[in-house]
């Protein structure tokens, strides 16, 4: 599913109009309709707590003298406010606005702040407020009688839902330059908003969930967008079927180099997400001391001892993909093992962790072979020459350089994990949560992009594949044993469900 701007859905909404000549009243009815559905399945007492709309001037104000409409067939009066008055309202709202009136719903006009200050106190009163302020062409924040409704707004115990974005948001870039809506759910229309996956504008929508209002989906690619929400739909047909007369040697054969003195785990965890993610063979190679301790953690893999850099690239020419960094150390060895095999290697490969510190302050690039490199902000910023909150303030632009200057697929870890390829098209993960925020992580990650690029998967694929499975497990494995307690261990054991899940998503081929 495509990740639209502003400006995009504005586009995608004319040429839905314009070309393909769907009124846009019906578009209006729709979302209302859909809006209204999509609240009452969420909120089924909504009759009994209370429903407030408030209502702006433009057309996310005529959604939601919509919804009223249709919460009103529903046997649910709901109290609406608007902040213009009628005679100031233009087009398909003013329309909807009419419509609305006919039907029964009582609006009343809150076009000044006196008379928002007669109204407020029984709109906030409601226990739940529908936020139908502001829409996606808003940019530099709310302003004036809108500012002053947001903020009595926030000081409200309400159920918000929001329509389209949190009013107060820039649709375009996320970020937040005044008073904004802080929402318990977002009902965005048509497709997701680039700023639902930004910061700081990504924070104030809470839960959201898209809402299909009938626009084409030639209208929406004709608009441009380059950016795709990861969801089970989009990734599902990514993961090739496995043939009724497979073994092990169609699978692929990955080397792990990993581990060292005192963190063997990084290494084993590395292994057990491979093993997880379908690869056909293993071999671990590690340090002398470590290589005893991975041996005998994880009885499915070979392991060998990484003695130098020839030894590696020896192991390397009869494998299929290499992952490389996870508790390698950053000792002189360490380095020029990194580098060597980095640059001479003849397969796919995945960097991590230790293997990506190598190359602070100096050039990473990918050469004629894929590569995909796995960053934490920190990692990124230091690959960059920036810090860890300059990435995380701008992680798509972050992400899309660090993609250009290196050549390599771009797993940027975080919150709605990015993908980002050279030449800008990237992609943000739906799956994953704050449980996962802790040591081990990243390795598991690290063997199932590894062991996807041994089964042959295109590097761009196997980052997307890897980013969803891998945040799906960890939901898994959180709805089981909770955030605070959650390991990466438990991420591993949740792999299998969570690849049996993606398997039915694609119609269980």
């Amino acid at each position: 599913m495509r990740i639209v701007t502003g400006d995009q859905m504005r586009a995608a909404d004319r040429d839905a109009i314009e070309r393909l000549g769907i009124p846009g009243i019906l578009l209006m009815e729709q979302a209302g309709r859909a809006v209204s559905d999509a609240l009452l399945e969420d909120r089924p007492d909504a009759g009994r707590v209370g429903v407030a709309i408030l209502c702006g001037r433009g057309n996310n104000g005529g959604d939601g003298f919509v919804i009223a409409r249709h919460l009103r067939a529903r046997g649910i009066d709901a109290m609406v406010v608007s902040l213009a008055a009628a005679s100031d309202l233009r087009g398909d709202a003013a329309l909807a606005h009419e419509t609305a009136i006919d039907a029964g719903v009582r609006v009343v006009e809150a076009a000044d702040a006196a008379s928002w200050a007669k109204a407020r106190e029984r709109a906030l009163e409601r226990g739940i407020v529908v936020d139908a302020l502001l829409g996606t062409g808003v940019s530099g924040g709310a302003r004036g009688l809108v500012a002053e409704v947001i903020a009595d707004l926030a000081r409200s115990p309400a159920f918000v839902a929001a329509v389209d974005l949190p009013s107060g948001v820039d649709a375009n870039t996320g970020e937040v330059a005044g008073p904004a809506v802080r929402a318990d759910v977002t009902y965005t229309l048509c497709r997701p908003k680039l700023a639902l996956v930004l910061e700081p504008a990504a924070s104030l929508a809470g839960r959201w969930r898209v809402l299909d209002i009938g626009i084409p989906d030639e209208a929406v690619d004709a608009a441009g967008s380059e950016l795709e929400w990861l969801d089970a739909a989009a990734v599902a047909p990514l993961l090739p079927p496995r043939p009724p007369d497979a073994h092990k040697g169609r699978f692929g054969h990955l080397l792990i180099v990993a581990g060292s003195r005192g963190k063997s785990g990084a290494a084993v965890l590395c292994a057990r997400g491979a093993l997880r993610a379908g690869v056909g063979l293993v071999t671990v190679a590690t340090t002398r001391d470590a290589q005893p301790l991975v041996a005998t953690q994880q009885a499915e893999v070979m392991t060998e001892v990484a003695s130098s850099a020839s030894t590696a690239l020896k192991l390397l020419s009869t494998r299929d993909a290499i992952a490389i960094g996870p508790g390698l150390g950053t000792s002189g060895a360490a380095r020029t093992l990194v580098t060597t095999l980095l640059a001479k290697r003849k397969v796919p490969a995945v960097a991590d962790a230790d293997a990506l510190n190598v190359f602070e302050g100096k050039r990473l690039r990918a050469g004629k072979l894929p590569l995909v490199i796995t960053p934490h902000p920190g990692e990124a910023a230091r690959l960059l020459g920036t810090t860890a909150a300059a990435v995380q303030a701008d992680r798509l632009g972050a992400a899309r350089r660090l993609a250009d200057a290196t050549g390599a697929v771009v797993l940027l870890k975080g919150r709605h994990t990015l993908v980002a390829e050279p030449g800008g098209a990237a992609a943000f993960n739906s799956t994953g949560n704050p449980g996962m925020a802790t040591a081990g992580m990243g390795d598991v990650l690290t063997g199932v992009l590894g062991a996807l690029l041994a089964r042959g998967i295109p590097a761009r694929d196997a980052a997307r594949l890897a980013a969803y499975v891998h945040g799906d497990a960890g939901d898994r494995a959180a709805k089981v044993r909770g955030q605070e307690g959650l390991i990466a261990t438990d991420a591993v054991d949740a792999l299998p469900a969570a690849w049996l899940a993606l398997r039915e998503a694609g119609g269980g081929s």
